[in-house]
C-alpha cells in the first residue's frame, strides 16, 4: 500500500508541471468553446415561427375533399379524394366554380397532385398508382406509374417530383420514370416529423401540411430540416366538426403574384394568406 501511494505521488520527471497546467487550461477552454458552439447550433437550428394574416377569401366547394392543390399558369387545379368521389379539377379561383373535372374510377382514392411541364400527376392513396394527365385538356395520357407504400402529397422543385407517404420521409422522383433518386428524412429539432401530407414548393422550400394539425412546416429540401413553422390556428371555418376529417389540407403558390393559398378538406373557403413573424 505504501509503495503504491508513493508511486501515485511521484511526478514524472520528463513532464514539467507548467506544461501540464497549460494543457489543462487549453482542454478546459476547448470544452467551454465547444459547449458555446453547441448551444449556438441548437439555438440557430430552431425553426422560425409565423402566424398569418388573411388577405382574401374565396369560395371553395365544400364537397371537395381536398388532397392536392396547385396554382399554375393563372389557374387553380385541385385533386380530391374519397372512394367513388375522387376527381381532378380545374377551378376558377375567384368563384370556386368547377370549370372542368375528370373522375377517377371508384376503386381509386385520389391524393396529391403536381404539375410538371405539360403534365399533371395525381397520386392514389393505397392503390400504388400515379395517373398522368395532359395539363391543357385534363385528359389521361394513358401513362401510369407504380410506387411502393401509400401516396399522400406531391409537388415539384422544377427538376424532380417530391412525394410524401404519411411518414417522415420525402421521396425525390424522376418525372419520366418515377424512379426514386433520393430520400430525405424530415426533422424538427432533431426529431422526425411524421404524417407529412399535402406539399408545395415555395421559394426554394417545401411547405407541408401535417395531417390533423393546424400548422404548416417549411422544409429545407437539401437536408430535410424544418426551418419554419406556420401556425394557422383560427383559420378553420366555423361549423366544421373538430373531430372530423375536415382538416387543414391544401397549399398552392401563385408564383407570378406571390400569393400563398390554403384550404382544407370539405372547407367552404379558400384563403390567400400572408406570413407574419410570430415575434413581431
Amino acid at each position: 500500500m505504501l509503495i503504491k501511494a508513493n508511486m501515485a505521488m511521484t511526478w514524472p520527471a520528463w513532464l514539467p508541471r507548467r506544461r501540464i497546467m497549460i494543457m489543462a487550461v487549453a482542454v478546459v477552454g476547448l470544452l467551454s468553446a465547444g459547449g458555446i458552439f453547441l448551444a449556438y447550433q441548437i439555438r440557430s437550428s430552431q425553426p422560425a415561427l409565423y402566424t398569418y394574416e388573411v388577405l382574401q377569401q374565396y369560395p371553395h366547394d365544400s364537397r371537395a375533399y381536398c388532397q392536392g392543390l396547385v396554382y399554375a399558369d393563372g389557374e387553380l387545379l385541385e385533386g380530391t379524394g374519397q372512394y367513388g368521389r375522387s376527381e381532378l379539377r380545374r377551378v376558377r379561383l375567384e368563384t370556386g366554380e368547377v370549370l372542368q373535372s375528370i373522375a377517377l374510377a371508384p376503386e381509386y382514392f385520389g391524393e396529391g397532385i403536381a404539375v410538371y411541364q405539360d403534365r399533371i400527376y395525381q397520386l392514389t392513396w393505397r392503390e400504388n398508382v400515379c395517373f398522368v394527365y395532359d395539363k391543357r385538356t385534363l385528359t389521361p395520357t394513358g401513362r401510369t406509374f407504380r410506387y411502393s407504400g401509400e401516396g399522400w402529397g406531391l409537388t415539384t422543385d422544377g427538376k424532380w417530383l417530391i412525394m410524401s407517404d404519411g411518414t417522415s420521409v420525402l421521396r425525390f422522383l424522376d418525372p419520366d420514370t418515377f424512379r426514386v433518386v433520393r430520400r430525405v428524412a424530415v426533422t424538427e429539432n432533431g426529431r422526425r416529423v411524421r404524417n407529412l401530407n399535402e406539399l408545395e414548393f415555395v421559394k426554394g422550400l417545401i411547405y407541408a401540411n401535417v395531417w390533423k394539425e393546424d400548422y404548416l412546416v417549411q422544409i429545407d429540401p437539401h437536408n430535410g430540416r424544418v426551418v419554419g413553422r406556420i401556425d394557422l390556428r383560427g383559420l378553420r371555418p366555423g361549423g366544421l366538426s373538430i373531430d372530423s376529417e375536415e382538416v387543414l389540407n391544401g397549399i398552392a403558390y401563385d408564383q407570378e403574384n406571390d400569393r400563398l393559398l390554403v384550404t382544407g378538406k370539405n372547407w367552404p373557403r379558400l384563403y390567400h394568406i400572408r406570413l407574419v413573424p410570430a415575434n413581431r
